[in-house]
């Protein structure tokens, strides 16, 4: 299926994200979440081997189809792997479809004017490379604002469209997430001056170029309406943020167009020790919760 077909099942919004894009430093988190401690594994190469093992069971769970999810985010090791001798992104395109994105940034730099850009990504182009070969469709990368810095949310705001452009370059949709941390003392006041960034540097794209958004549930409903309007943008979904999946859900109906994109909030519940009946119960549960929140706007 091309490009553009991928393209219309993400811009429709029938479903959600989910983000299977836990990078080194979350790893260790994400799995004792899952039940499984530090002394089950001995070194990174063990850790993402029973990291895989988790999101390959998720992919593998029944419910985990294109009836409620329209995408998923990968990290770079689970795109090298397989699930069931197939490419992780083919499996999640043909087996499940579901329209496989790529996380690319390389984490954070120390915080600066309230914010925390991310490290350079010198070896980006020769990723993404990599990444079309495997049929991935776009990319995702993350920065974090702390505060209502002006300066600094600028500046948060221009190395996401600029990365953003290179990528749009290559031929993938970049998924910008400026992320807002949900416990910022005035989260409020810097989701205006987000929204106002973004605005301006989308205003300024091409017309022939869309990019995707991937932005904390805001405090007022609907303030991201606009961009979720904009002609330049493809689709608006939210990050989870430290929510629990409850209170996520609860935030994210309150606000029209825009979909989910959760991690620890969908894999929340999930452990290693359950057998396959329950695990496939608890993930089908989960899921269907997040479509209905994501579909209720």
């Amino acid at each position: 299926m091309s490009k553009q077909s991928q393209a219309e099942i993400i811009s429709s919004g029938q479903g959600f994200i989910a983000a299977l894009d836990q990078s080194g430093g979350s790893t260790p988190k994400a799995l004792r979440l899952y039940g499984v401690e530090e002394d089950a594994y001995d070194g990174d190469e063990e850790m993402f081997d029973q990291i895989h093992a988790m999101r390959s069971r998720i992919a593998k769970a029944p419910a985990f189809s294109s009836d409620n999810i329209v995408g998923a985010i990968l990290f770079e090791m689970t795109m090298d792997r397989e699930i069931d001798d197939l490419p992780t992104a083919t499996y999640m395109w043909e087996k499940c479809g579901v329209v496989p994105f790529l996380k690319v940034d390389k984490g954070l730099e120390d915080e600066a004017d309230g914010v925390q850009l991310m490290k350079s990504m010198p070896q980006l182009d020769e990723l993404i490379s990599r990444a079309l070969k495997k049929g991935i469709f776009g990319t995702k990368m993350r920065s974090v604002v702390n505060s209502a810095n002006v300066e600094g949310i600028r500046a948060i705001v221009a190395q996401q469209f600029d990365i953003g452009q290179q990528i749009l370059e290559r031929g993938l949709v970049p998924i910008l997430e400026p992320e807002v941390n949900i416990n910022a003392v005035d989260k409020a006041a810097a989701e205006n001056i987000l929204l106002n960034e973004i605005k301006a540097k989308l205003n300024a794209m091409p017309d022939n170029q869309q990019v995707m958004l991937k932005l904390t549930l805001p405090n007022r409903p609907n303030h991201y309406l606009p961009l979720i309007q904009h002609p330049r943008v493809m689709q608006v979904v939210a990050l989870s943020g430290g929510y629990s999946r409850n209170d996520a859900n609860e935030k994210l109906a309150q606000n029209t167009g825009m979909i989910a994109s959760f991690s620890r909030a969908l894999t929340e519940g999930l452990k290693e020790q359950q057998t396959e009946e329950v695990f496939n119960a608890v993930i089908a549960a989960s899921i269907d919760s997040i479509y209905q929140a994501s579909i209720a706007g």
